[in-house]
């Protein structure tokens, strides 16, 4: 797992993990970076291997272990990111962006039941277009094209297995996420997450690649630094 610092003098640490595919390289996720760091956050970037054979030795006890060290911190999980924030203990305000906390709706259960139980780490099944419609409309070409197209068996297992697994939420974290995002269910956030606690937001499956980012960075930098009252704050704001 690839894992790097930005802003080293930042006031306030925080734990940004990324989501599948995602790169510190990618342009919207850098502009992501960018208005962590200029809120003089000192960011602890995580990159997640795309092929997995164990959910917790490849994604969860790398970062798990790395937080131990850290005081106080404020965590950011995007998509699969959130997958192993959820899991993570001691920060003081969780934020979950399109939190991939169940397959979406295009990847029907029984096809996901068949294909994991194929014995096989191989990247070999094909995960169909991640493209500006699915992702965001600010959604590179770098993106698109440095984006694994193929997933293997056993990643489709032990992911499955981490969902089926979800922690209770004892927590007042905040999502964001859109009604139109191709690639997580939405049920496990209900489950999980109060209504007014989960902000919506048009777009695809990455705030940070939306047309609509621009509107909801304040209300996403106010989140991590006050929780759930931040959203709860502007709910009681007269329009």
């Amino acid at each position: 797992m690839r894992h790097r610092i930005f802003n080293e003098d930042g006031e306030e640490e925080l734990v940004f993990v990324m989501g599948w595919g995602n790169r510190w390289t990618h342009e919207n996720v850098s502009w992501l970076i960018g208005q962590l760091t200029e809120a003089d956050y000192r960011v602890h970037a995580f990159e997640l291997p795309t092929n997995i054979d164990d959910f917790k030795a490849d994604w969860l006890e790398p970062v798990a272990e790395y937080v131990r060290d850290l005081e106080e911190y404020q965590l950011l999980g995007h998509s699969a990111g959130a997958l192993v924030a959820q899991a993570l203990d001691g920060a003081d305000n969780h934020v979950y962006l399109s939190p991939w906390w169940g397959y979406g709706e295009d990847f029907p259960k029984p096809l996901l039941d068949a294909v994991s139980k194929l014995p096989t780490t191989f990247p070999c099944l094909p995960i169909g277009d991640l493209d500006e419609e699915a992702l965001g409309e600010r959604t590179t070409d770098h993106q698109i094209e440095t984006t694994p197209s193929w997933i293997s068996p056993a990643f489709i297992r032990e992911t499955r297995r981490a969902q089926a697994d979800l922690l209770t939420i004892d927590h007042d974290a905040v999502v964001f996420c859109s009604l139109r995002d191709p690639v997580v269910s939405l049920r496990p956030i209900g489950e999980r997450v109060p209504a007014e606690h989960v902000v919506l937001y048009n777009g695809g499956h990455e705030l940070f690649s939306s047309a609509a980012r621009d509107r909801y960075v304040d209300l996403l930098l106010a989140a991590l630094e006050d929780g759930s009252d931040a959203v709860e704050e502007r709910e009681r704001v007269p329009a």
